[in-house]
């Protein structure tokens, strides 16, 4: 009997360690931001600089992920959605001035607008071709920027909502195309499509991340599923159940977690592990807020980096109004710092 308790004491162990390495985030601070506006969007990373980009209202806010201390903000524009860096600069998109913000990634100083499409909305920089590359939501369409020079390389036509995209350092990006359930290939040094791929069963895809490693794109869809896709053929090979709404999904390589911001009903961060190239279960799912938006992983210390505020209940619907939204109190805006382990 006592060699029975001393094994199953031992398993209990084994498991514990083994569900330790795959999941047990929790949430470790809450990084704010004051200000008045309302609308938020993109968080973005750059882990070699160690700054932590976040966009709210017509500001980029600049903290350190390490410290958590507030560094800078960019000003000067309207609505800011995305962030990208190259030739050491940074560029945000303004969804209501229609522009590509360009400022001085070491001193913040503006630079000057690019102007874009209708509503830029992400955006990101691409090694092969060396290329900036902002996606117009409502157009349709990417703006291809030169970042030496700031001018407009291209207009690539490509039709549909435009949400999150990726590239591969290879010559390849991919978008995805909410309204169209799709996700769309691009041959980045071409400047064409080359790829349109349906999603079903996900339908309106927002999310998207990226394993470099086994050539897997990992698209989190607004019916509360994550697609597995294979990058080179489009096929769809698995799906994983996640929270409704998602907005944003993210991989970090050294631990096999993918991780689903999903703003609907109370809101959730759903961590995805990958058992294998082609096999995915649901390894946590953490409270967050109603609408929590966008999220960046940190590869050094694999710390989850999640916008938030907090909401009072929304109002009755009406025809004119079917999907009304509750408003954002003040002051309740920040990031929530999720942490792998106990906690303290």
């Amino acid at each position: 009997m006592k060699r029975a308790s001393l094994f199953v004491t031992a398993l209990v162990f084994v498991n514990a360690v083994a569900h330790a390495a795959t999941g047990d985030y929790h949430l470790a601070k809450k990084l704010p931001i004051e200000g008045a506006a309302t609308y938020y969007d993109y968080v973005f990373l750059d882990a070699p600089s160690r700054r932590l980009y976040v966009t709210f209202g017509g500001d980029a806010v600049v903290f350190d992920p390490d410290s958590g201390a507030l560094l800078a903000k960019l000003t000067g524009h309207k609505k800011v959605h995305g962030v990208a860096l190259a030739a050491g600069r940074l560029f945000v998109t303004d969804g209501e001035l229609n522009v590509v913000g360009a400022y001085d990634a070491r001193t913040g100083k503006p630079i000057g607008d690019i102007k874009a499409g209708e509503n830029p909305d992400a955006i990101i920089f691409d090694p092969a071709s060396k290329q900036v590359y902002a996606f117009n939501n409502h157009g349709g369409t990417a703006t291809v920027i030169d970042p030496q020079t700031l001018k407009v390389a291209a207009t690539i036509d490509i039709g549909g909502k435009l949400e999150f995209a990726r590239a591969d350092g290879k010559g390849t990006i991919w978008v995805n195309a909410e309204d169209r359930s799709e996700l769309i290939r691009l041959d980045s040094r071409k400047r064409t499509v080359t790829a349109r791929w349906k999603l079903a069963p996900c339908e309106e895809p927002t999310g998207l991340a990226f394993d470099e490693k086994h050539r897997r794109l990992f698209v989190g869809c607004n019916n509360s599923l994550m697609a597995v896709v294979d990058a080179d053929s489009g096929k769809v090979i698995t799906t994983a159940p996640i929270g409704p709404g998602v907005d944003a999904t993210a991989f970090d390589p050294a631990t096999g977690d993918i991780f689903n911001s999903c703003g609907g009903g109370d809101g959730s961060l759903v961590i995805v592990h990958q058992d294998g190239p082609d096999r995915y279960s649901v390894a946590q799912t953490i409270a967050t807020t109603r609408r929590a938006k966008t999220l960046a992983v940190d590869p050094r210390t694999h710390r989850v980096f999640v916008t938030a505020g907090t909401f009072t209940p929304p109002p009755a619907a009406t025809p004119e109004n079917p999907k009304p939204r509750g408003a954002m109190v003040p002051g309740s805006f920040g990031v929530l710092v999720f942490e792998r382990g106990a906690a303290k």
